[in-house]
């Protein structure tokens, strides 16, 4: 059914409001949205407005490009932090079983954890290398367009009241201890060890804008690229290409693939149920 014609010139007008602000946030802050999904981009900038209690993407607008406070407070809704540790244990399980022999033949291997978030995954894999005796044999780099989730990310305390939810993730994902042996409780919060993340790089990355940075043996990048547009899901892909070596692994989420991808006969499915690919050509 058509909408009633005030309704659609509403709607026309607010996308032109849209496309003017995210062409602000990328001239002014070097963030670029401009190619995500427009439909969670119109939720997400709705619940912002409704924080700053303005009426109108332009007046959103005004506040961003003039108050960098703001800006920061857009930015955590427009990032993805839907995470949890051991989130998708029959991934970890895959993982475990498809993907950590491949490791073992490197002598020292590179691991990128893109659009990491407050880190869940990150501290997930690492527990899994410590269990696997690969620690000291491979290097996280875990990057975020997030300072503020990646700060999280780096002091590595999550809510106390998840670690029921985590610790039966953590059984279900084929963990080897007491996952309790991994944290201390400290009033309503579960510090993890310091040790798990001695040797992980945790900086600023925006996936929509910024280069290849390192050569990788393994990427994860799991429910990140649904919120991309076709075009920059494109871009994603090529970037992860390049930096993959021959024969890395990329990791994506339950809802992403390699198929239909420019990429799609460079890589030969580990698990395609668990979406791990190797990079054969």
């Amino acid at each position: 059914m058509a909408l009633p014609a005030g309704r659609s010139r509403e709607l026309d007008l607010e996308q032109i409001e849209i496309e003017l602000l995210l062409e602000g946030i990328y001239r002014r802050y070097g963030f670029d949205f401009r190619a995500y999904a427009p439909a969670s981009l119109r939720r997400r900038l709705r619940r912002r407005m409704d924080g700053e209690h303005v009426e109108s993407v332009s007046a959103l607008q005004e506040r961003v490009l003039h108050d960098p406070a703001v800006m920061e407070r857009l930015l955590l809704d427009l990032s993805i932090n839907v995470t949890a540790m051991f989130r998708d244990p029959s991934f970890f399980v895959a993982f475990r079983e498809r993907v950590v022999p491949l490791l073992r033949t490197y002598p020292f291997a590179r691991i990128w954890v893109a659009g990491c978030s407050s880190g869940e995954e990150v501290y997930s894999l690492a527990i899994l290398f410590a269990e696997e005796e690969l620690s000291d044999r491979v290097r996280i780099y875990a990057t975020d367009i997030n300072e503020v989730v990646l700060e999280q990310a780096r002091l590595g305390v999550f809510p106390l009241d998840k670690m029921q939810e985590y610790t039966q993730n953590y059984i279900r994902a084929g963990g080897k201890k007491a996952f309790s042996e991994y944290y201390v409780a400290r009033y309503d919060g579960a510090r993890f060890a310091r040790s798990l993340v001695d040797g992980v790089v945790f900086a600023r990355h925006n996936l929509a804008s910024d280069a290849a940075f390192n050569e990788f043996q393994a990427i994860a990048c799991r429910n990140v690229m649904i919120y991309f547009d076709r075009s920059l899901q494109e871009h994603v892909h090529r970037l992860f290409y390049t930096s993959l070596a021959n024969f890395g692994v990329l990791a994506l989420g339950q809802k992403e693939t390699i198929r239909f991808s420019p990429y799609e006969d460079c890589y030969e499915e580990l698990d395609p149920a668990e979406r791990l690919y190797r990079k054969v050509r």
